[in-house]
């Protein structure tokens, strides 16, 4: 369980996953959140009004970064609005978006609110994101479209992190000339994660061995020399290392057998809810959380 310290929460970032909802089918997504919405949240988030509630809470809590995330969080017709609420309140805030949304209009509104942006790239070749269902309306990107758009978003000053997730279709990728030339500041490097009752079913076929994880990494430290920093995370540095809440407005861990969820925020309040699940501030700081 989360341990609360002089009124601090366990960690200073939070993940809040407030939209179920996306428009990519990713075979090996941990965030999928069907359970949630075949239960508790049928439209797969939350109110307008109750999830800036969710923020402001969060803030008055103590997190000071908040990273919106879903799902596709660009697909909220008032995701603008609540990174504008986070910003106001003075936390650092970041998104995790699949790209495809991202237009110029979309840049100029996250322009001077927005702190940080990560792109999800798990690669660069158009039938491998096919393959693992990182896909649009039948299209695929491709090296041109993640390398214009990151140029974009840095031109707006954005500050730029790129996540990579390590599957059986991937593994043998070498990445690095692409993030050389697309010059993020941060790559996220994650080992693909079974989580039963998100992904179970589709992922396995996409599972590594510890082996080809860390055969991956060391291939992509060469981007270290440009003074890229390269966030490698295998299944155990992950687990029970974030803070996150769901669309819901519980915070969840997956510690056991699928998540185990809190009850929600906007009952019980922060402190009760988080100290329901596990946030280890060990492994959040091992594995470069703080930033």
């Amino acid at each position: 369980m989360a341990i609360l310290t002089n009124a601090r929460m366990p960690v200073e970032t939070v993940n809040f996953h407030l939209w179920q909802p996306c428009n990519m089918k990713c075979r090996f997504c941990f965030a999928t959140f069907r359970d949630v919405r075949g239960t508790v949240l049928p439209e797969g988030h939350l109110p307008r009004r109750d999830a800036e509630r969710v923020v402001t809470l969060l803030a008055d809590a103590g997190f000071t970064k908040i990273t919106f995330a879903g799902g596709e969080p660009l697909l909220c017709p008032w995701i603008i609005d609540l990174i504008r609420l986070a910003k106001g309140l003075g936390l650092t805030t970041a998104l995790v978006t699949n790209g495809s949304l991202i237009d110029s209009g979309t840049i100029r509104d996250l322009r001077g609110i927005l702190d940080w942006v990560t792109v999800s790239v798990d690669s660069v070749r158009s039938g491998t994101l096919a393959l693992i269902g990182r896909m649009t309306a039948a299209r695929a990107a491709d090296e041109r479209h993640y390398l214009d758009l990151c140029d974009r978003l840095k031109d707006a000053g954005l500050r730029l992190k790129i996540n990579t997730v390590v599957t059986a279709a991937n593994h043998l990728e070498d990445l690095t000339g692409f993030i050389v030339a697309a010059r993020p500041e941060r790559w996220k490097i994650f080992e693909v994660l079974p989580v039963q009752g998100q992904n179970s079913g589709k992922v396995e076929p996409l599972l590594v061995t510890p082996g080809q994880f860390a055969r991956f990494v060391a291939r992509s430290r060469s981007v270290e020399a440009y003074g890229i920093r390269v966030v490698p995370e295998d299944n155990d540095a992950m687990i029970g290392s974030y803070a996150m809440v769901d669309p819901a407005g519980r915070f969840f861990d997956a510690i056991g057998n699928g998540y185990t969820y809190s009850e929600p925020i906007l009952r019980v309040g922060v402190r009760q809810a988080v100290s329901q699940v596990t946030v280890s501030r060990r492994k959040f700081l091992a594995r470069g959380g703080l930033y």
